[in-house]
Parts: structure tokens; sequence; C-alpha cells
């Protein structure tokens, strides 16, 4: 018999696009002689609607967005007709950001008590807030770049304050990010005060909470984990950018990044990464999959960045492809 799986894409976040992207390619990659497929996609209201059984690859990703004028539930979509009372075998949340990655839709699985791949709730909830995060890295002593953090709530009460802080904290270069979003969304670089300004502004348009961390001069390194109680870790990339940062467009649009698998790092630089990768990924009680994100520095030092809970899948993505140059082709990782 085949295993019925249910794929859970698109969402209310910022990152719904990227969802559509990650679900064409995982349902395209899909055995369907070992598979019974049942997209499930959720709109930008948060109205769950259970399409059509998809047998064969998907050519558009419009094909993967059904609407209807009924209410649809998540309850309902989450249920197989009468006559197949068994339910699905497994559920795959492939959903980025904010009500499907931080673990709410984790919660609610564990609820109806469905199997699903990835991290659990405390992972997801944990990975997907920056802040927590690196509160909990810090103390797990893994080694990564200063930061400060504020809530819109402060900012509005003394804004001054909080860019005078962090000039005397962080300094410039600085990145202002959202703290709970994904996929470079609401990420600024600021090199003055005035850019830093207009990046509080933006980040806080996504978030009631925002990170700010110390620009630092190196290579973007990134290394794939999989696995559960032990888990193993792929070949290391580096990103090798064309701009400031990896932003939004460079990852999902115009792929203009170029990527270095495996990337060019030393026996004991390659020993770090995965140490560090598997202990952040212990530290946060990872499971299934996580992709870390590292800067190594012009002396040598590797520094954790951040680690995402479901990275995405897409043909410019650098989870697959770690670990395509490890030998686990993309069909054989799903």
């Amino acid at each position: 018999m085949k295993t019925k799986v249910a794929l859970l894409y698109g969402g209310k976040s910022a990152e719904h696009e990227v969802s559509l992207l990650t679900a064409k390619a995982v349902i395209g990659a899909l055995d369907t002689c070992k598979f019974d497929i049942h997209p499930i996609y959720i709109n930008k209201n948060g109205k769950w609607i259970s399409g059509p059984q998809l047998e064969t690859k998907v050519e558009d990703v419009g094909q993967l967005v059904f609407d209807t004028k009924e209410e649809g539930s998540a309850l309902n979509a989450l249920s197989l007709p009468e006559e197949n009372k068994k339910g699905f075998d497994v559920v795959f949340p492939l959903l980025h950001g904010p009500n499907g990655e931080d673990g709410t839709v984790q919660g609610l699985l564990e609820l109806l008590n469905l199997p699903y791949v990835g991290n659990g709730i405390l992972a997801s909830s944990a990975g997907m807030d920056k802040v927590v995060m690196k509160n909990i890295f810090a103390h797990a002593g893994l080694p990564q770049v200063k930061y400060v953090h504020y809530l819109r709530s402060e900012w509005k009460v003394d804004p001054a304050k909080c860019y005078k802080e962090i000039e005397s904290k962080l300094g410039f270069p600085c990145f202002v990010k959202p703290a709970n979003l994904g996929s470079s969304v609401g990420i600024s670089k600021c090199a003055t005060m005035g850019e830093l300004e207009e990046a509080f502004k933006e980040a806080f348009e996504f978030d009631r909470k925002i990170i700010i961390e110390e620009g630092v001069i190196g290579r973007e390194i990134e290394i794939a984990v999989l696995g559960n109680d032990d888990p193993k870790c792929s070949v290391p990339g580096e990103l090798i950018l064309q701009k400031d940062f990896y932003d939004y467009q460079a990852k999902y649009v115009d792929g203009n990044t170029g990527l270095v698998i495996p990337a060019n790092v030393t026996e004991a630089q390659f020993k770090d990464l995965v140490e560090m990768a598997i202990k952040a990924f212990k530290s946060l009680d990872c499971s299934g999959l996580v992709r870390a994100d590292f800067f190594l520095t012009q002396d040598g030092k590797v520094l954790i960045n951040e680690v995402n809970t479901m990275p995405g899948f897409t043909p410019f993505s650098m989870y697959p492809l770690l670990w395509q140059e490890s030998g686990l082709s993309y069909s054989e990782l799903i």
C-alpha cells in the first residue's frame, strides 16, 4: 500500500509564495508509486483548502493554488473521505515563517495525533524567534555575533535611545531583522544612522520584535543537518554573494548568488562546523531537518548565525543541494 502523505503549503505569512515554490518542487520529486499525495493549500487568509490529488509532476505553481467560496477549516482539510477512515500516514508541513514553521501547525498536528515531518513544537517556535534562538545558543556556549533586540512599544517611546545603544554596542555596519521571519524578508543592512532609522520602520512592519546584529566581514557557510537523536551533517556549502547580503530576490527570484559546494574549508574548520551544527540542533531539541548558517571570519573563526527549521526546497535552495553533493539525491532526501 502507498503511504498517504498530506502536503501543507501556502500559509498566512509573508513567505507564502516561497512555500508554493517549495511545494511545487517537492510534489515533482515524490515517487507516486510509493506515495499517495494529498495537497492541502492554506490561503493568505488562513483558509485550509484540500486540492485534488496530484499524481503527476506539477509544471506550474498556479496548479497548486486551489480556492473555493466555501470556508475551509484545518480539521476538515486534515480529514480523509469517509471511505478511508485510517487517515493520513504522515503530514509534511512545507510552510515557511509564522503560522506554519513556528510551532503553531505542529501543535495542531500533535493534538490530532497526526505524525508529521520535521521539527516539533519547541524547536520550531524557538528556531523561528531569532532572539530566543540566540539566547539559547549563548547558554549553550556557541560563539556568535553581538546582538541587541527591541519591542515596537519600547522603540516608539524613545527611538533615539535605541539608535544610540546600537551605535555604541554594535557600531556600523549592522543588520536589522524581524525576530520572527525567515527568507530574508524585512532585513536591512545599515551603514549610517539614517539607514538604521529606515530599517527599524521596515522591520517593525513585519513583527513586534526585531533583532539587530553586528556586521562581520567573513564568508557565509551553511551546513545541512538530517536525523533525530543521532543527526548527521552534509558537506559544507558557501554563498558567494553578488550584493551586500543574501536577500529575498537572490534566494527565490533571480538566483543571483553563487553556491560553492563543497565549500573550501580546512579540516579543522569543517570539524568545528559539524560540532557546532549538531550542538545547535540539540540545544533547540530539533528533529528531522535543519540548515545551520555560519560566518567564517577573516581570522578563521567560526560563528553561528542561525538555524532554519524548515529550509527551502526550491531549485535555488542550499539544503537539498548540500545533501545531493553528500550522496543523497533530492527524491531520496524527501
